[in-house]
């Protein structure tokens, strides 16, 4: 791919949540933006929510009918290995109420008929920034943190219409723009927020320049901390503090920094960060409020050390070896995993010691991949796309890159259903107690109806402009062109 995308250079390998694109987006945010800064950016946020609604049906956020049904389709249910065949799928306010036979008629329902189409759970993105996915390095130099929040709105929108009705945000200030949605104030996926990263001095959330080195009790919180990206945190004291504040916040479960990155400018990626007890404390905090804790980490002695305090979910985790892939699996641990290659949406970082670290970890992105399989590991996928809007557009096309590694309607099942289940681990903090990623009685009703028969074309999901032809989140229809 030619354009911004090239410039991605996440898209190799390791996170870019420590590069000089996210030092001046925080350093914009230190300021308490002016009445007239927070005047344009809600001018701003009103352009962008006319462009998005352009291409929402009417249909979207007025409302949804008594009942709809989906008729005359076959049906990926997020679980089966085939298609279900003879079935209409019955949805009612948010839920999917039934599957009743073909051409059973529904009082007073809409049908819409989707005859020679595969209806398939909405996507689930498991490693998403939604502050952070779309925004341009142009726009991080120069823009107001007002600004910025409005942009995230807008592509929470486009997010959606790209098919992913559900992402899990695992660092940034998402908090207010998952109320918004959920209030149906804005078109966009359902979010699960992590909140502020959690990173100990010198991690891989610590955003500081060498200018504000040493801090005391009494410095100034950083512009990533204020504006609530990341929170540096050192001794168990004070990490317990840091971790409720997320919670109290609303995290649905809390991100801890454990090792480092590719882009960071400090801390080496082979290092281990936070102690035994720190992480300890943050599980701890977790587990007492019912949610969990996914950490950030590449190596197998970092992983072992988060398996070791009870972390859940692995994000990451490419130079894992295999006995470290056999421990996730015993522990019930879940390994979150990205399509981090050197292929068509990457390039290389700027220094050779960063273009050998992603050449690292694209190699061990194959070798996760298949020790996950291997092992049986609980495997969930995710994109973690930072800073580029042409990228975002290519979520779904990275998803399917899976089909590599397994068949096709493995890859479906994990952006679905297993996801799905991954996200139920933040039990009583759950904002969405209902089953997400299938179709069945009760499930929200978060439906695709497609083009072609993706297990059989995988392609399909990574191009919703054409392939995608109706779009549903919580029994609302924010795209439809069957008829067209």
């Amino acid at each position: 791919m030619n354009g911004p995308v090239s410039r991605n250079p996440h898209l190799l390998g390791g996170c870019l949540c420590h590069g000089p694109e996210v030092r001046r987006l925080m350093c914009i945010a230190e300021a308490v933006p002016s009445r007239r800064s927070v005047l344009k950016g809600l001018a701003g946020g009103l352009t962008a929510s006319l462009v998005t609604a352009s291409v929402v049906t009417a249909s979207a956020m007025a409302g949804a009918p008594a009942a709809v049904v989906l008729a005359n389709a076959r049906i990926f249910d997020g679980v089966s290995a085939d298609l279900i065949e003879g079935r209409d799928v019955v949805v009612e306010a948010d839920r999917v109420s039934a599957l009743v036979p073909r051409g059973q008629a529904v009082d007073g329902a809409r049908v819409l008929d989707c005859t020679g189409k595969v209806i398939m759970p909405g996507l689930i993105d498991a490693h998403w920034h939604t502050f952070m996915a779309a925004l341009p390095q142009a726009l991080a130099m120069t823009a107001d943190a007002a600004y910025i929040h409005l942009l995230a709105a807008q592509e929470a929108g486009r997010t959606l219409l790209r098919g992913f009705t559900t992402v899990r945000d695992v660092g940034g200030p998402s908090f207010a723009l998952k109320r918004a949605i959920d209030e149906a104030r804005f078109p966009g996926p359902r979010i699960y927020p992590s909140g502020a990263m959690i990173s100990q001095t010198g991690g891989h959330g610590d955003f500081r320049f060498r200018s504000q080195i040493p801090g005391t009790p009494t410095s100034p919180l950083s512009p990533a901390e204020k504006e609530g990206v990341t929170i540096v945190a050192d001794g168990v004291p004070q990490v317990l503090q840091r971790a409720r504040e997320q919670l109290l916040l609303g995290a649905s479960q809390l991100k801890v920094m454990v090792g480092g990155g590719v882009s960071s400018l400090y801390d080496p990626l082979d290092a281990i960060q936070f102690t035994a007890p720190e992480i300890k404390a943050v599980v701890d905090a977790a587990s007492d409020w019912g949610a969990y804790v996914c950490a950030h980490v590449y190596t197998s002695e970092g992983i072992a050390r988060a398996l070791d305090c009870g972390v859940r979910s692995i994000e990451h985790g490419q130079l894992a070896d295999a006995e470290t892939a056999r421990r996730m699996a015993d522990a019930g641990a879940w390994w979150s995993l990205q399509p981090f290659l050197a292929d068509e949406d990457s390039n290389p970082q700027a220094t050779p010691e960063q273009q050998a670290q992603q050449r690292e970890i694209a190699e061990g992105t194959v070798r996760a991949f298949e020790f996950a399989r291997r092992y049986n590991v609980n495997t969930a996928i995710g994109t973690d796309i930072l800073f580029s809007p042409a990228a975002t557009v290519t979520q779904g096309r990275q998803i399917a890159k899976l089909a590599r590694w397994m068949p096709n309607v493995d890859v479906l099942r994990m952006a679905t259903g297993r996801n799905g289940e991954l996200l139920a681990l933040s039990g009583k903090r759950n904002p969405y107690p209902g089953k997400l990623g299938v179709i069945e009685p009760g499930a929200y009703a978060d439906l695709l109806v497609v083009d072609g028969n993706p297990l059989e074309d995988i392609g399909i999901i990574g191009d919703p402009d054409k392939r995608m032809q109706l779009i549903m989140k919580a029994g609302t229809i924010f795209k439809n062109t069957l008829g067209a």
